[in-house]
């Protein structure tokens, strides 16, 4: 296997709950050298809406396989979205289908999952929808389908899958272990005992660190991709412990990373797990070190996506004067645009003042909106210091610049697309990229905390 120092180039699985992409880095600046998408489609089939698992199969294989031609890679990392549990038969074929955590379960269904799960203090998994609880998920596959289940013989975290598939090596690892799938004690760094309630421990894969190298390639996929040297699989990571490990490495606590893609998943490093509230989405992760993260979450990015497709294109950017207009005519749009997460559990979407609003208008007051989320989520765990800002929320100056306000913190955007992809880059043991000058934000948008006191008391109300 080839030597960590020796690596120049790094092709990275990132598979989203939205999208799937292979990335080539380079080892040395970890930038981005190569890259191909796909949509992460959901079949809505029986027995259950479930991932096209076949179909990211045969995008991954055929993105290797270019690039294995050009630019090449000597090492394979992978990152992939949390709240999944995939379950293998005795000849490593789906027992069941890869369950799409969204799907809803019936009500009786959730009522006997209520009374098994442990309390938050032990795993500090809040309960939430569908199966963002992969404890639930199990739970449901196993009593709804308990002929199926009866054919398994292996459970995976699913980053670990894909390594599986690629190297014929079956492992678990903690930061998708402890992301709210009330499967893991963050506190004792083992299984809660549910695992055992669920009668699935001899089932669990073994548990590897997420730096670790599970081995080569499998021989018959390397020589289908065409690669003429062994190539070292990595463990993998949880994506948004992916995009957390580069600011391990390159700061000092407190700070906070806010990560934004289809959720805004909100770490307090630094933090402590005393007054996190799980009725709000108040959390801990587990970071690739095996440590408890106070967190918390919203499902933000698929929100402004649903509210820019309702808004429609806009003529001009949110300047400063029209954000001042919106404050002062007092649009704001009240949560949640998307139910079932986030810390205003319950409360449905409202807009004030949107029929006196442009498009532009609505579309600032939503960047406010999101901005306001992110503060109540970054409130709940405690969050101090600066506030690192990765993904498709850094290139939105109006939120940037709300943020900081709201939060009277420096505000650092990086708005580079592959943050997970260079956190699972550096599970290859290369060295973190030189960060990109960054100058913080820092704003005191006025009118904007009378605002926001008008937002919270509209809420209460």
């Amino acid at each position: 296997m080839t030597a960590p120092s020796t690596y120049r180039r790094i092709a990275v699985l990132d598979i989203g709950k939205t999208n799937a992409k292979v990335v080539v880095l380079d080892a040395q600046t970890g930038a981005e050298i190569a890259g191909v998408r796909t949509s992460n489609t959901t079949l809505k089939t029986d027995p259950y809406p479930h991932y096209d698992i076949e179909g990211l199969w045969d995008f991954v294989i055929g993105a290797l396989k270019n690039f294995a031609a050009t630019p090449g890679f000597d090492a394979i990392s992978i990152t992939t979205h949390g709240a999944s549990a995939v379950l293998l038969a005795e000849d490593g074929s789906l027992a069941l289908p890869v369950l799409d955590y969204e799907h809803r379960y019936p009500e009786a269904v959730q009522e006997a999952y209520d009374r098994l799960r442990p309390p938050f203090s032990e795993t500090f998994s809040p309960r939430l929808s569908g199966g963002l609880n992969v404890g639930a998920q199990i739970h449901y596959q196993k009593s709804i389908f308990p002929n199926d289940f009866a054919r398994v013989s292996t459970i995976l975290t699913y980053p670990q899958y894909w390594a599986l598939r690629l190297t014929g090596v079956a492992a678990n690892e903690v930061t998708s272990l402890g992301c709210h799938t009330d499967l893991w004690n963050p506190t004792t760094g083992a299984y809660s005992s549910l695992v055992d309630t669920l009668d699935i421990r001899s089932l669990m894969a073994p548990i590897r660190s997420a730096f670790d190298a599970l081995g080569p390639l499998l021989p018959a996929i390397a020589a289908e991709i065409g690669l003429s040297a062994p190539v070292p699989v990595y463990c993998g990571i949880h994506d948004s412990n992916a995009s957390l490990l580069p600011h391990l490495v390159e700061n000092e606590a407190p700070f906070a990373v806010v990560s934004t893609g289809t959720w805004v998943i909100n770490f307090a490093v630094g933090g402590d797990l005393d007054h996190l509230d799980p009725a709000r989405d108040a959390l801990a992760n587990v970071d690739a070190y095996g440590r408890a993260v106070p967190s918390s979450r919203f499902m933000g990015g698929r929100e402004f996506e649903i509210l820019a497709g309702e808004i429609g294109p806009v003529s001009q950017e949110t300047t400063e004067e029209m954000l001042a207009t919106v404050i002062e005519k007092g649009i704001m749009l009240l949560p949640n645009v998307v139910e079932g997460a986030g810390p205003f559990p319950g409360k449905k979407m409202h807009w004030i003042g949107q029929a006196q609003a442009s498009s532009e208008e609505r579309l600032g007051a939503a960047s406010l909106y999101l901005a306001l989320m992110t503060e109540a989520c970054l409130d709940l765990i405690g969050a101090k210091g600066p506030i690192f800002v990765e993904g498709p929320f850094a290139l939105n100056r109006t939120y940037l610049a709300a943020l900081s306000s709201l939060t009277g913190s420096n505000v650092v955007a990086l708005p580079g697309s592959t943050g997970t992809s260079q956190g699972a880059a550096l599970l290859t043991g290369i060295k973190p990229a030189a960060a990109p000058e960054n100058h913080p934000v820092r704003a005191d948008l006025p009118g904007l905390r009378a605002y926001r006191q008008a937002w919270h008391q509209a809420l209460a109300e």
